[in-house]
């Protein structure tokens, strides 16, 4: 079947991706695979890069460490994200003065994903509301005039 199909196609992925809607790439892979005999074997899982905080653990405990005091729940608790008036920037310069190097720091914009991942969601936080006194109502005395 395999070499039926590569014979129509004439071994051109292009023709492939018009024809049947198949993805060009995986066609030409496939059709390699086809005249050489040996199956290729994608394992995405190796190939990821690692995020900042699983090549250093660390760090993310440092943020979590300068975070915690300025985060708070949602104040219906719907949801399980802490909001913070602190930014990614101001978590920068707080972990350079806690005594982190710029050298082995990534960059603001890496911190704000950090944060992100992490579920710390950049919001004003609010403070506590004072419950305005109610007035009563005013009642009206009815006199008349005669």
């Amino acid at each position: 079947m395999g070499d039926v199909v590569v014979t129509i196609l004439d071994s051109k992925p292009r023709v492939a991706e018009n024809e049947f809607g198949w993805n060009r790439s995986a066609v030409a892979l496939g059709v390699k695979e086809f005249e050489s005999g040996i199956v290729c074997v994608n394992d995405l899982k190796e190939r990821h890069k690692p995020k900042s905080e699983e090549k250093n653990p660390e760090l993310l405990e440092s943020i979590q460490k300068i975070m915690e005091p300025y985060s708070q729940a949602e104040p219906r608790l719907r949801t399980t994200l802490l909001y913070t008036n602190m930014t990614a920037q101001s978590v920068y310069n707080a972990l350079i003065a806690e005594g982190w190097s710029e050298e082995s720091l990534p960059a603001v914009r890496t911190i704000s994903n950090i944060l992100n991942r992490h579920k710390y969601r950049l919001r004003t936080v609010q403070k506590t509301k004072v419950e305005k006194k109610q007035q009563k109502p005013m009642t009206s005395s009815k006199t008349s005039g005669k």
